[in-house]
C-alpha cells in the first residue's frame, strides 16, 4: 500500500539524540541530559495517592469528552490565580496531552491549503502537524532584535489564515511583553487571521509572569498541558480555553477523535492543581539551574544566548563554531557525554548555526554536563 503525501512529515531529531544517548548508555557510557525538554521530576505525590485512592472504588471508564467538569472548573479557577481573569469553565476544554489540543484546533479553525504563520525558531511539531492535516507552514524567521518572537512586520501582506506563538518559546524560552502580545492580536484582528497562543510553559518564569493571551482578547484559542509546570509529560493531558461559539465544534471533533481524554489523567490532574509546595520546589531547581547555565555556558564558549525568561532552556548561537549543528551535537555526545538538540528541528533555515541546551534535570547533573562541555570545548579549541 501507498503512503499518502501528507504523511511524509519530517523526523523529530531530539527523538533521534535521545535514542543515540539510550544507545550510549546501554554500551555502558554515563550521559548527562540536555537534550529532551521533559522535567527531572514525577508527577506530584498529591496527585499519584488522589489516583491510587480513586482507583480503588472506581471503574475509570469514559468521561465526556470535553473532560471531567470539576478539572475544567478547577483550570478556570487557575486564570483567576494567575492572571487576576474571570474565565467561564465551559470555555475550557481538556485534551489528551497539547499535541491533541493542537490537532483540535488546527482542525476546527483551518481548511486544506490554509497558510499558517508559526515563529522560527519554534516547536517543530506545530510545522509538522499542519503538513499532516494538509495545512500550509509558513515560517516566520524572528530576529534576536525581537526576541526571537514574531511581531506584526514579519507576515504583513502574507495572506495568513492564522498565527501560531508561544510564550514562553520552546527552544529560546523568551517571552511575549503585553505590549508585544497585543501588538499581535490587534494584527490578526485585523487582518482576519486566527491567534492561537501556546502557554505550554507558563509557570515556569523567572523575572516577570508569563502573559495570556486571554489578558488582551476572548477571541482566540489558548492552549495548556499539564506536562510542563506540573510535572506529568507521560499523563498526556493538557486543556484549551476557546470562545463559546467554538466550544460545541471543538465538542464533536473531540467526540469522534478522541473520545475522551485519559480518565486517570484527569483525576491526577486535578489534584496537582492543588500541589503548589511541591511544583515551587521544582522551580526552585529550574532557578539555580538556570543561574549555572548563565554563568557556565559562556564560560564554555558558548557565548551568543538567547534571554531564558521562561521554560527551561537555552538556546545558543553556535555559526561561529560549526555550520553543521547536527553534526556538532554528535560530537558533543560522543567526546563529552552530554546529549543537547541541534537547532534544525527548530528552525530550517537558521538551525544548523544553532544548539538548544535544556536545565529540566537535577542540579547535579547541570554542574555535571556544564564541567563535561567546558573541558570539552577547550579540548576543541587546542
Amino acid at each position: 500500500m501507498r503512503n499518502s503525501r501528507r504523511s511524509q512529515v519530517d523526523p523529530f531529531i531530539v527523538m533521534d539524540v535521545m535514542e543515540a544517548a539510550r544507545a550510549a548508555e546501554e554500551a555502558g557510557r554515563d550521559i548527562i541530559h540536555m537534550e529532551v525538554g521533559q522535567p527531572g521530576t514525577g508527577a506530584p505525590e498529591g496527585a499519584r495517592q488522589a489516583l491510587t485512592r480513586q482507583m480503588t472504588g472506581d471503574a475509570m471508564g469514559y468521561t465526556v469528552a470535553l473532560g471531567l467538569p470539576e478539572l475544567r472548573k478547577r483550570i478556570a479557577r487557575l486564570y483567576g490565580d494567575w492572571y487576576d481573569l474571570d474565565l467561564d469553565w465551559n470555555r475550557v476544554i481538556v485534551t489528551p496531552g497539547s499535541s491533541g489540543a493542537f490537532l483540535l484546533a488546527f482542525t476546527a479553525l483551518f481548511d486544506t491549503g490554509d497558510r499558517i504563520g508559526i515563529g522560527e525558531p519554534g516547536y517543530p511539531s506545530y510545522r509538522q502537524i499542519l503538513t499532516a492535516l494538509d495545512l500550509v507552514p509558513v515560517g516566520l524567521p524572528a530576529s534576536p532584535q525581537n526576541r526571537l518572537q514574531p511581531v506584526p512586520a514579519d507576515f504583513a501582506a502574507m495572506d495568513l489564515r492564522g498565527l501560531m506563538v508561544a510564550s514562553p518559546a520552546n527552544p529560546s524560552g523568551t517571552m511575549l511583553n503585553k505590549p508585544a502580545m497585543e501588538a499581535l492580536v490587534s494584527a490578526c484582528r485585523d487582518n482576519d487571521i486566527a491567534f492561537i497562543s501556546d502557554e505550554i510553559y507558563h509557570g515556569i518564569e523567572y523575572e516577570a509572569k508569563a502573559v495570556s493571551a486571554l489578558e488582551v482578547t476572548d477571541d482566540c484559542y489558548v492552549i495548556n498541558s499539564f506536562s510542563k509546570y506540573f510535572s506529568m509529560t507521560g499523563w498526556r493531558v493538557g486543556w484549551m480555553v476557546v470562545p463559546e461559539p467554538h466550544v460545541r465544534v471543538i465538542e464533536r471533533l473531540a467526540q469522534n477523535m478522541f473520545i475522551c481524554p485519559s480518565h486517570a489523567s484527569q483525576i491526577a490532574a486535578l489534584a496537582a492543581m492543588d500541589c503548589g509546595d511541591e511544583l515551587e520546589a521544582n522551580m526552585a531547581v529550574y532557578r539555580e539551574n538556570r543561574r549555572l547555565m548563565l554563568d557556565g555556558l559562556p564560560k564554555a564558549g558558548f557565548h551568543k544566548i538567547a534571554p531564558p525568561d521562561g521554560a527551561f532552556y537555552v538556546y545558543a548561537d553556535v555559526s561561529d563554531l560549526t555550520s553543521d549543528s547536527r553534526a556538532f551535537a554528535a560530537e558533543i555526545l560522543e567526546k563529552a557525554g552530554v546529549a543537547v538538540t541541534p537547532g534544525l528541528d527548530f528552525d530550517p533555515l537558521r538551525g544548523a548555526g544553532t544548539l538548544r541546551f535544556s536545565y529540566a534535570r537535577a542540579t547535579a547533573d547541570i554542574v555535571e554536563g556544564l564541567k563535561r562541555l567546558e573541558h570539552f570545548m577547550a579540548q576543541r579549541q587546542r
